[in-house]
């Protein structure tokens, strides 16, 4: 699999590199020292991942990002950020990125990441992801929802129950343990989820979930 490393320092980006270059599977097929850059590249090398630093001159990490999506690209954005509560992640999942994670991640963590997000899942940490939520959604205390709870209802009961599963940051094989079916059946509701709420990915999901009441911060 392909990654573009975006970050302003040389230093961070050497670390990336010799991370990721260990693993026979990973090619690093460039750099990238502020968004603009990024976009650019994307369009040339059309990478798999792009690893996205979130603060940066000239353009930043979630422009950039919006920028890449919005091209039709099929690359998928995967940020990093020093702060696990930074509204650049929270905008970053926003303008459609596939997670985010934390600089100090450990680099089995790390690899383990671009794997899955070049695969087509979604890194959502439950942790970070739920605070970041709670910051920026407030505390769910009987306020509006920041989305007209309307949009989820396309879906069946069932459907509601395997978004619920989603917004708690549970794998296939947790929701079919706790909804006492396949994981098959499991990853065919996922699918109809995130068609009929036309999202991109869990991370999306997970957002909405919040968003539109269905799930409260700190629940």
């Amino acid at each position: 699999m392909s990654v573009l490393l975006v970050d302003d320092q040389e230093l961070m980006r050497m670390g990336l590199r010799m991370v990721l270059g260990a693993h026979d599977d990973i090619a690093v097929v460039g750099e990238a020292g502020d968004g603009a850059s990024a976009v650019a590249q994307t369009h040339t090398l059309a990478p798999d991942v792009v690893l996205m630093d979130v603060r940066m001159p000239v353009v930043d990490g979630v422009a950039a990002t919006r920028q890449i999506l919005d091209s039709g690209s099929t690359s998928r954005v995967l940020v990093m950020t020093t702060f696990d509560l930074d509204e650049y992640a929270m905008d970053a999942l926003h303008a459609g990125a596939s997670g985010f994670l934390l600089k100090d991640t450990p680099p089995a963590d790390l690899v383990s990441a671009v794997r899955s997000v070049a695969a087509g899942d979604a890194v959502v940490s439950p942790r970070v992801t739920r605070r970041l939520l709670h910051r920026f959604l407030g505390d769910g205390g009987g306020g509006t929802p920041a989305r007209d709870p309307s949009v989820l209802d396309v879906l069946t009961d069932r459907e509601r129950e395997v978004l619920v599963q989603i917004a708690a940051g549970r794998s296939n094989q947790e929701i079919s343990a706790a909804l006492s079916v396949s994981e098959s059946t499991v990853k065919s509701h996922v699918g109809r989820v995130l068609t009929k709420l036309d999202l991109r990915d869990r991370v999306q999901a997970v957002v909405l979930a919040y968003e539109t009441g269905l799930v409260r911060p700190g629940a």
